[in-house]
């Protein structure tokens, strides 16, 4: 069995017709049939009802295609992941959530570019999962995200878990009653603003998540497209919005911050990288991350590439 047959079998599975998938493939039909003619003798099973029209998949059939399916997109992700690494064009592609940006990840930056003066960075506003699909398509070489997804191409490391904040109108009751800390059953009434709206999941999920885990079910909330457009109607008073501690500056004079209760809300910070990719580039990227969150007293966890 070769990728050729798996491309060939999922090409007839997904057109239901052996001309269609020939044509997709550009060959011609009957060397299309007599491969996976040859795929069903080699396996001992019968993969597609050629007595239906269109083509059904047999129950074999269905079990074959969900896996020959999986097989062909780690191959092309290999491909594409190995391209990279063997076509080094003196750059660093990274991959970030916005709200990290407003964190030590500038910092970090400033430094790598100092250890490695002659390596050009390239930053891509992404997503959790977006981040995933760039690292195992070679758009990008390293992510820093806040969720956790599972792909055996992509390992997580966890830099450290950031406190939540509440962010409201400074003339909110909230803010009014001068209190060093809050709950997230004293939001349940409150209009939340939640973000990013889309691509899912994302931090809305992440948040929702929380209030689950503490069962309890806000009454109101609005998904808006970013951060800053949550943080814009805060300030004009349509609700308030849950942001990482980091951006507990933005807009001080028209927003305050209120801390979680003993700070038990937090949002993780994730180093998202390939699977075995040992570069110096990136251990360099790791270490540089520890000397700030030593320099800034943050509690971590050290990991190695």
């Amino acid at each position: 069995m070769e990728l050729r047959h798996l491309r060939y079998f999922v090409a007839v599975a997904e057109e239901k017709s052996f001309n269609k998938a020939a044509e997709r493939l550009f060959i011609s039909q009957p060397p299309l049939s007599r491969q996976i003619k040859q795929l069903e003798e080699e396996m001992g099973v019968v993969l597609i009802d050629r007595d239906q029209r269109p083509l059904k998949l047999t129950e074999a059939g269905v079990f074959f295609y969900e896996h020959a399916t999986q097989i062909l997109k780690k191959s092309d992700n290999l491909r594409a992941m190995t391209m990279r690494k063997g076509v080094f064009d003196g750059s660093l592609s990274i991959g970030f959530v916005a709200s990290i940006l407003y964190g030590t990840l500038p910092k970090v930056i400033s430094r790598f570019r100092k250890v490695h003066p002659n390596i050009e960075i390239k930053l891509h506003e992404l997503n959790s999962w977006q981040q995933t699909q760039a690292l195992t398509n070679g758009k990008i070489d390293v992510g820093f995200g806040r969720l956790f997804f599972e792909d055996a191409s992509v390992r997580r490391i966890l830099l450290r878990e950031e406190s939540l904040m509440v962010a409201a109108p400074i003339d909110h009751p909230i803010m009014q009653q001068k209190r060093s800390s809050i709950t997230i059953a004293d939001l349940s009434d409150e209009n939340l603003l939640l973000y990013p709206k889309a691509p899912r999941p994302s931090f809305i999920d992440y948040v929702l998540g929380l209030f689950e885990e503490h069962n309890i079910e806000p009454s109101s909330f609005s998904e808006v497209s970013e951060l800053q457009v949550a943080l814009g109607l805060v300030a004009a008073g349509e609700g308030v919005t849950i942001v990482p501690r980091a951006l507990k500056n933005l807009r001080g004079t028209e927003i305050g911050y209120l801390p979680f209760e003993d700070g038990l809300l937090t949002s993780p910070v994730i180093m998202n990288v390939r699977h075995f990719d040992k570069s110096d580039l990136l251990k360099t990227l790791l270490e540089v991350t520890y000397q700030i969150y030593e320099e800034e007293g943050f509690v971590y966890q050290r990991e190695e590439i």
